[in-house]
């Protein structure tokens, strides 16, 4: 297990994306714990990123429950058809939003949130297992870069799932 982190100096996030995701991948290695795993990710993206809400939502009966997070305090649990959380729940599929205030429906856990990018995450039977949520304090911060190279580290999690 590695327990360093080399961040590029860079703000090209693509590079940064492709520099961590085998970081992760070695960090995680040998661990068997899933909530220590998701932690050490969630450290990871709010290092290299300063995004300002990092964190994973796992299936729970019937609601996303927090888990493994960096940043404010969060709501709990989330109903399957609430928020953009469980609209990528719902839909499984990966959901940008430039402005969360223009999201009907969108669930406000800090007002200081200003867009979102929300990735499901696959259990090996093909449901989804929980949700990759990342918040930044700008709006229209994230797009297909984000989206790409956040997938790859969600691949890296349902392999340990």
């Amino acid at each position: 297990m590695a327990e360093s982190l080399f961040v590029p100096k860079t703000a090209d996030r693509r590079v940064i994306y492709d520099e961590i995701t085998p970081q992760i991948a070695a960090l995680i290695e040998g661990e068997t714990d899933l909530i220590a795993n998701l932690a050490n990710i969630t450290a990871v993206l709010k290092e290299a990123f300063g995004f300002f809400w990092v964190g994973f939502y796992v299936k729970k009966e019937n609601q996303l429950v927090l888990s493994a997070f960096q940043g404010s305090i969060a709501c709990t649990r989330i109903d399957f058809d609430k928020g953009v959380c469980g609209h990528c729940y719902t839909t499984r599929q990966t959901v940008i939003v430039p402005n969360v205030e223009e999201f009907d429906g969108h669930i406000a856990c800090s007002s200081l949130a200003k867009s979102e990018i929300v990735l499901p995450i696959y259990s090996k039977s093909g449901e989804v297992f929980g949700v990759l949520d990342v918040d930044s304090d700008k709006l229209d911060d994230f797009n297909e870069t984000d989206a790409e190279g956040l997938g790859k580290i969600v691949k890296i999690v349902e392999r340990i799932i």
